[in-house]
């Protein structure tokens, strides 16, 4: 079985994990957020998508 989830739903579950469990403020969570967003508008923005682009075709593995 194949369950395919966006990389967002993960990385909302491990911040709201992180708020709950290891005490992390939610300001803080907020200001990495706006972090990532304003970076995702500048010329970084292709070689980031293209790591982890990489990264997830790495930890899926080839299916061909």
């Amino acid at each position: 079985m194949t369950v395919s989830l966006p990389l967002v739903v993960v990385l909302g579950f491990f911040a709201w994990g992180a708020v709950k469990f290891l005490g992390v403020r939610a300001w803080v969570v907020v200001l990495v957020t706006l972090f990532g967003f304003w970076l995702s508008h500048t010329f970084l923005a292709p070689a980031i998508e293209s790591g982890t682009r990489s990264g997830v075709g790495i930890i899926n593995g080839s299916h061909d």
